[in-house]
Parts: structure tokens; C-alpha cells; sequence
């Protein structure tokens, strides 16, 4: 009638180990998003450095294939993608010491735009605004 529980072959986890396998799993998830998210920010900056630096390539081709240079020169606006202000990587726009190259662009704004223009004279100008 009533069968013997052999407790010798019961497999499977106690509840210790599961909650010591879910502790360690938090641990690792909460080391990896604050890393996760750097990494998405440096990829906006990238972004936004290259669509910084076609601009520039664009209104040089502007201004070097006219034939009359217009008075106000030719500008293009790039919106920016980053959600901090400044640069955290961008080597491109600073020397070798760290410090900003002369006519470099200065300190983006988190979700600005940058006016790249270049004046009628020849003169490139990047202008960071909210």
C-alpha cells in the first residue's frame, strides 16, 4: 500500500544552492551594466566624432569645388547622439597631452547639435549648442 521513499536517489538542488547560484548571478549582472553602458556611451561619442568629421569633409568639398564662394559661407548642423556633455574619448580632438588642439570643437552638449561651417574666407568653425 504505502511505498518506501528512498531518499538515497533523490536528485536535484537544495534551496541553499539555487539562492548562492542567483546571488552570484546579481553580483555579476550588477558588475557588467555600469560597464555595458560606458561602452554605450564611447560608441555614441564615436558616432557623433565621425559624423563631425564628414561634415567637415562636406562643407570643405562645398567650399572647394564653387565656383563663387556665397557671402555666409556653407554650414551643415550634425545632431548628437551622446548622453553626457563633453568628451570622454574623441583622440581626434586633443593632443598628444590630453588638452584640446587649437580649433578643436570644444565641449559637446548631451543631446546638441554641432554647427560645422566654414566662412567665406576658408575659415572652419565648429560650434557646440543644446
Amino acid at each position: 500500500m504505502f511505498k518506501k521513499i528512498n531518499r538515497e536517489n533523490k536528485k536535484g538542488f537544495t534551496l541553499a544552492e539555487l539562492l548562492i547560484v542567483v546571488a552570484i548571478i546579481g553580483v555579476l549582472v550588477a558588475i557588467s551594466i555600469p560597464i555595458f553602458t560606458n561602452q554605450l556611451e564611447k560608441s555614441r561619442e564615436a558616432t557623433d566624432a565621425a559624423n563631425i568629421r564628414n561634415a567637415i569633409a562636406d562643407v570643405s568639398v562645398q567650399y572647394l569645388s564653387a565656383d563663387v564662394v556665397s557671402d555666409t559661407g556653407y554650414a551643415i548642423t550634425v545632431n548628437l547622439k551622446q548622453k553626457t556633455d563633453g568628451w570622454v574619448t574623441a583622440p581626434e580632438f586633443l593632443d598628444s597631452k590630453g588638452t584640446a588642439i587649437s580649433g578643436a570643437p570644444g565641449t559637446p552638449k548631451a543631446g546638441g547639435t554641432c554647427k560645422v561651417a566654414i566662412d567665406k574666407n576658408g575659415v572652419l568653425g565648429l560650434t557646440f549648442s543644446k
